[in-house]
């Protein structure tokens, strides 16, 4: 597994233990919308990344459009997903259209991870 594969599957991991830990909180603490809102997309995104990062350990070392995608939607997910919670739980803005633009990164990154299926495959030997 390459080190940047490595660094994404980490990510994904924290991804989804934050996703579970803001449902708890807003089920137990506030009660926000945008926190659940958070959790789910933190959820969806961790199982995304690990997903893309399989795929593109099928096609060895390199880039792909699957590690690519992976790597947008992580950031795309933690940007989001942290502007919805500090938002729910601490009343911060992280910075003006921080939710928006990471909106639009998971979108850009489900469609790099989209063109993984037109990627040709690598043939061994």
């Amino acid at each position: 597994m390459t080190a940047s594969r490595r660094l994404l599957v980490f990510l994904a991991g924290l991804m989804g233990a934050a996703g579970v830990a803001a449902a708890a909180a807003g089920a137990h603490v506030n009660g926000d919308p945008n926190l659940t809102t958070a959790a789910t997309f933190l959820m969806l995104g961790a199982a995304a990344v690990i997903g893309g990062c399989a795929l593109a350990a099928l096609r060895g070392p390199g880039w792909s459009f699957a590690g690519i995608g992976a790597g947008i939607i992580a950031l795309g997910t933690l940007l989001f997903s942290g502007a919805l919670a500090t938002r729910a739980l601490w009343d911060i803005v992280l910075f003006p259209m921080a939710a928006p633009a990471g909106g639009t990164m998971l979108i850009l990154g489900w469609l790099v991870l989209a063109l993984a299926a037109f990627e040709r495959e690598i043939r061994a030997g």
